[in-house]
């Protein structure tokens, strides 16, 4: 689903690959499912939000959606720092 010019969704879709596959090994090697389903949840719905802001239907509404996917985020980045200081991951995962 990447789109030649479209930096933003490019990279919002890779990150989402990334966090599935951290997720899939954090179930696999570490039995951890309730942070992994956290992380999926949010990381994932960083670049569904801006795939809805590209396709919004005014300035107010693509505004909405993009601060969505800012919030959106915020979370993901909050499951990572908890999963690194609570040693299920390492910082160069």
């Amino acid at each position: 689903m990447k789109l030649e010019k479209n930096p933003l969704q490019n990279k919002s879709y890779d990150f989402a690959l990334l966090i599935i596959k951290l997720s899939k090994k954090l179930m696999k090697e570490n039995k951890e499912f309730i942070l992994s389903k956290q992380i999926v949840r949010s990381g994932t719905s960083v670049g569904a939000n801006i795939v809805e802001a590209n396709g919004a239907i005014s300035k107010a509404d693509f505004s909405a959606k993009i601060s969505i996917a800012y919030i959106e985020c915020l979370e993901t980045k909050y499951w990572l720092s908890l999963l690194k200081d609570s040693e299920e991951i390492r910082i160069e995962e």
